[in-house]
This record gives C-alpha cells, structure tokens and sequence, in this order.
C-alpha cells in the first residue's frame, strides 16, 4: 500500500510528480487538486502529431486530460526514474507508460520525460516529452478527431 501523500499545500516538486503519477489514470479531480490555477501543460513534440502542444490554466488541462484520459484503459505508469535536483520546487524523471486504447484495443507504449515546477506546493508548470511515433501508430485516425475536438 502505498503510504499517504501529503496535503497538497505541503508538497514539494518531488512528491508532486509522485502524486502526478498516482492520480493521472484514477483520479482526475485529485489531479486536478494538484496544480496551480495559472498551472500550464506543455507536450513540446505534440505538433509533431498535430495536436496542441500547450494548455494554460485548470480549465484548458481539464479539458485536454479528459479528453485523452478517456481513450486509455489500464494505464500504468512504472520504471520511474528520478533525478534529483537542487531546487525542491523542480523534479525531473524518465517514466514508462502502457495502456490499452479504446476503442481499437491497441496497446500503446511510450517512454516519457516529466518535468515539474511548483509553487507554493501546487504544480505550476509540467513539461512531457514523448517520441511520437508510437502516439501516430497507436492512435492514428482517432488524432484527427482529437484535433478536431481540441479547435
């Protein structure tokens, strides 16, 4: 079991992306809990795919999260590595993820890069790098509509 996360005032940038990797797949209102309200999301290879690549403010990283969320079922994020940093309000790790995606069934597996800077004790920016190709193999045709629906 894993133990209590602390109260989210209380957070540094390390607990934060622990909690980030607890909450994304289960959670999205405690997610949410965990980001500033100017809080912004970047994904800086995301226009490779076509996608937006920027989202600025709770509202916008609900939307897009939801969105994504819903295509992935049994999402798992494991072989994280962390690397520390002198500055507690950054974190840095490298992260494995699998999920099975809905509605085609493919499994998606991607390896990331997660960066995250909090402010008092909220998430203020989180930066994902991912290689797109296994995004434009797994989801193919579903990005258009994604595309569509984030216009």
């Amino acid at each position: 079991m894993t133990p209590p996360l602390p109260h989210p005032r209380s957070l540094d940038a390390a607990q934060a992306l622990d909690a980030h990797l607890d909450l994304i797949g289960s959670d999205i209102e405690g997610w949410l809990a965990l980001f500033a309200d100017d809080a912004i999301v970047e994904f800086p290879y995301a226009s490779a795919v076509g996608v937006p690549g920027r989202f600025e403010g709770k509202p916008a990283i609900r939307r897009h999260f939801e969105g994504i969320l819903e295509s992935f079922r049994d999402l798992s994020l494991g072989d994280v590595r962390r690397y520390p940093t002198t500055d507690p309000d950054v974190a840095l790790a490298e992260v494995h993820g699998s999920a099975t995606l809905l509605p085609t069934g493919k499994r998606y597996e991607q390896d990331y890069v997660m960066v995250v800077a909090t402010r008092d004790g909220k998430i203020v920016r989180y930066r994902e790098y991912w290689n797109p190709a296994p995004v434009l193999e797994a989801f193919g045709g579903a990005l258009a509509a994604h595309r569509e629906a984030a216009s």
